[in-house]
């Protein structure tokens, strides 16, 4: 149950995503109203919609404002209707990206996208020519130090599908998307707390990328990430800092 190391790359990950924490309120009313749209508005009969509640919280979103979303996504209030759609490519070196959107305008999205790809280095391509290359599902992160036997004997129970830990001591606990909530919960119970968790897609193997190629690699994704309809991307570079 060992593995090389991610615990960088995920901290390098985070980082970027931290410095956009402006553009999380947006994004995590988009997933409410598609979470609560095909699920329907009740948290405890939607666990979609109770994710993307979590989310909200951690971005301290104002209780009435995650209701005035779920309200508009369940037809209580007239509001903007989203549709989901997954866009794949290559950038920098043959690393696979994936990117998931929101949009009210599929024809925009699909141009901004596409426009992002071909100046910045990437090749749009079709659906499902990386997706293969990925795994759904859930990441729970713990940071180096943290007791490995407890982590795996508690997610196994819970029914994590696997337990890994890299060089570094990082443990990464992978479940399925459906078991995620419940492995994530117990965890936490028994006072495991993650640095990361999420459901995902994630990378079966990594490309690492250096200099030159990580700058324009690192470049291309923010330029994506930094589009309006685009909620999470996904990729396989392992970009040195």
């Amino acid at each position: 149950m060992a593995g090389h190391s991610k615990w960088a790359n995920i901290q390098h990950r985070k980082g970027r995503q931290d410095e956009k924490r402006q553009r999380v309120w947006t994004r995590v009313v988009r997933e409410i109203m598609v979470a609560a749209r095909t699920g329907g508005g009740d948290p405890s009969a939607n666990p979609r919609l109770r994710l993307a509640i979590e989310k909200a919280k951690a971005a301290n979103m104002p209780a009435d404002t995650i209701k005035r979303n779920i309200d508009k996504a369940t037809g209580n209030l007239e509001g903007v209707s989203y549709e989901e759609i997954r866009y794949e490519g290559y950038g920098i070196g043959g690393a696979a990206i994936i990117i998931d959107t929101m949009t009210d305008n599929r024809v925009r999205t699909v141009a901004e996208v596409r426009h992002a790809f071909s100046k910045y280095g990437g090749n749009m391509g079709t659906e499902g020519s990386v997706a293969f290359q990925f795994k759904h599902c859930g990441q729970l992160v713990f940071a180096p130090g943290t007791d490995e036997d407890k982590v795996m004997d508690v997610a196994l129970e819970a029914g994590a599908e696997d337990v890994i830990a890299d060089e570094e001591g990082a443990i990464e606990v992978l479940t399925s998307p459906a078991d995620f909530e419940a492995v994530k919960n117990a965890l936490e119970a028994a006072g495991l707390k993650p640095e990361l968790a999420e459901v995902t897609m994630r990378p079966e193997n990594t490309i690492e990328l250096t200099g030159d190629d990580a700058a324009r690699m690192q470049k291309l994704i923010d330029v994506i990430e930094d589009l309006d309809d685009v909620q999470e991307v996904f990729h396989n570079a392992e970009i040195a800092e």
